[in-house]
């Protein structure tokens, strides 16, 4: 859900700060105030396309940010997956900053793309205008909401579709590398042989790259090593004038009279003859240490004629030894096929098309549980376009069959609707008039709205080119979707506008030369009077306010 929005020097808004709750949240104002300017920072803050003109005159920058708190495991899941940081307890912020130059967006405090942040907003919230109604008219998403009206049955054979057309795919791919002519094949025969042989020929072992460098750097080394572990010694222990053990054990005796004749320095000596029994042992193993070293030319040159080998086979084939071993075997693999080509080619095209028998099987099959799920949806959305005024219009889920077979299946399903008697169906694209397409969009979000998962929808200025007895039906139908989501909805009419859970006012005021913009939240009197001013204008009569008094009254009856 949708629980702030913050504009700052957003066009003709020097800062707002919104607070939103669930249910309907109407915002209305006179013509020109600023409606839309709160729907442009929304689309702001989602990626959408801005100009530096959005730039309040005078300011550096301009800012919108959306607050969501998402309280449901999958949607988090899936913000999770597509790479959204620090969204474990549910609140995702999207901020965009503009600037005259170029603009900066960030979720959660990490700047993304454009192109990222409208993708992770499918999952929070659906816009719709009159001129944009984004998701329900994207033909690739009707299969999708038909999908939602399946049993588990059918939800059951869509699972075991896509694997069977994962092992299809896998079978394909295969049968694509027997493509191949005579002279083609023999030269790759010849190609993966040469490969196979050279990496079999090296007998490579794991970690064995890692020791032979450790060995190799030490070899390479060595007289430095030694130079250096000399020179410790002579400090240590076998240095012509004082050394560190020579200092600590005389420490040491002279320690032993001090703990003689004060028991309180005992700890001292204790702790002092430790150290000495460690200085004693460090020198012995030292000592042995460097003995144990030594220089052959023919141990150092082995090793690196053996690891210019390994580093080679890695450059060629994998950046460790194991990918080298796991492209060898891929090869082999390969190569058996080719040394059996026309028996394994033959194999493989049995298997190719009994996957295929059995995928469009289950294809057929999905598609009888779709067309039966699609009735349902029909018969829905039909109902709700009778709620909403139309009266003789009919709607249909259209399925054709996809040229390929998918791991969706092959249905490709385009919504068609007719709104008057007499009318041939026509795509949800078609339809011209902004008042029926707004009408349609809330008629088939009410339909999906106990299966819909975007839990936050805005509606801005649905109700063009409607009134009277439409207008307080879209109002009824757009109150009982904001029982199971949030609404958001800037709107003209009363009948809308009474409907409110709660009442935001966006007006317009001038001081100084400047023009600003600011919204307000209005409490139930406040709320009353500007129905008032929607029913009847600049002149506020108490048959008005009556009437603004009664329509609200009748909502919450």
């Amino acid at each position: 859900m949708l629980v702030n929005l913050h504009v700052r020097n957003m066009a003709l808004i020097e800062e707002a700060d919104i607070d939103l709750t669930g249910g309907l949240t109407i915002l209305t104002g006179e013509t020109g105030a600023g409606k839309s300017i709160i729907i442009g920072s929304v689309n702001a803050a989602l990626g959408g396309k801005v100009s530096a003109d959005i730039i309040r005159k005078g300011a550096e920058y301009a800012l919108a940010e959306l607050t969501f708190h998402v309280d449901d495991d999958n949607r988090l899941k899936c913000l999770k997956e597509l790479g959204v940081e620090d969204c474990d307890g549910g609140d995702v912020i999207i901020s965009r900053r503009i600037m005259p130059s170029r603009s900066v967006i960030k979720v959660n405090g990490v700047t993304v793309t454009a192109a990222f942040v409208r993708k992770m907003a499918s999952l929070l919230i659906d816009i719709h205008g009159q001129h944009e109604h984004q998701s329900l008219l994207d033909e690739e998403r009707h299969l999708e909401l038909v999908d939602r009206f399946l049993d588990d049955d059918a939800r059951r054979i869509k699972a075991e579709l896509a694997s069977a057309y994962a092992e299809y795919d896998r079978l394909r791919k295969a049968y694509a590398e027997f493509d191949i002519d005579d002279e083609a094949r023999n030269r790759e025969t010849a190609f993966l042989a040469h490969e196979v042989q050279e990496i079999e020929d090296a007998a490579l072992k794991p970690g064995e790259d890692e020791e032979l460098e450790s060995t190799f750097r030490r070899m390479s080394n060595f007289q430095k090593i030694m130079g250096e572990l000399a020179g410790i010694n002579t400090m240590m222990n076998e240095g012509e004038e004082d050394t560190a053990g020579t200092l600590i054990g005389r420490s040491l005796r002279c320690m032993e009279t001090v703990a003689a004749l004060d028991g309180k320095a005992s700890g001292l000596h204790t702790l002092l003859a430790e150290i000495d029994s460690l200085i004693q042992d460090f020198g012995r193993d030292l000592t042995s240490y460097m003995d144990s070293l030594d220089f052959d030319e023919a141990v150092y040159e082995e090793t690196r004629e053996r690891l210019d080998l390994i580093n080679g086979l890695k450059m060629k084939y994998g950046n460790t030894i194991e990918k080298v071993n796991s492209y060898g075997e891929e090869c082999r693999r390969k190569l058996d096929e080719y040394e059996n080509f026309d028996e394994r080619k033959s194999e493989l095209k049995s298997e190719l098309d009994r996957a295929l028998v059995i995928l469009n099987e289950m294809c057929g099959s999905l598609s009888e549980c779709r067309k039966k799920a699609a009735l349902g949806l029909e018969s829905d959305i039909a109902l709700a376009l009778k709620e909403l005024n139309f009266l003789d219009s009919r709607f249909k889920a259209v399925f054709t069959r996809r040229s390929s077979v998918t791991a969706n299946g092959y249905d490709s399903i385009c919504f068609m609707i007719a709104t008057n008697p007499g009318e041939d169906l026509k795509p949800l694209a078609k339809i011209a008039s902004g008042g029926e397409m707004s009408r349609i969009m809330l008629a088939i979000k009410s339909a999906l709205a106990e299966k819909d998962d975007i839990d936050s929808l805005i509606f801005d200025e649905i109700d063009t080119g409607i009134s009277g007895r439409t207008a307080q039906m879209v109002a009824v139908k757009m109150h009982s979707i904001a029982a199971s989501h949030q609404v958001i909805c800037i709107t003209h009419l009363p009948q809308i506008a009474a409907m409110a859970d709660t009442h935001f006012m966006i007006e317009k005021s001038a001081s100084d030369n400047r023009t600003t913009t600011t919204i307000k939240r209005l409490n139930e009197q406040e709320s009353v009077c500007e129905l008032a001013r929607l029913l009847g204008g600049s002149e506020l009569t108490e048959a008005v306010m009556a009437n603004a008094r009664e329509m609200r009254s009748a909502v919450h009856r």
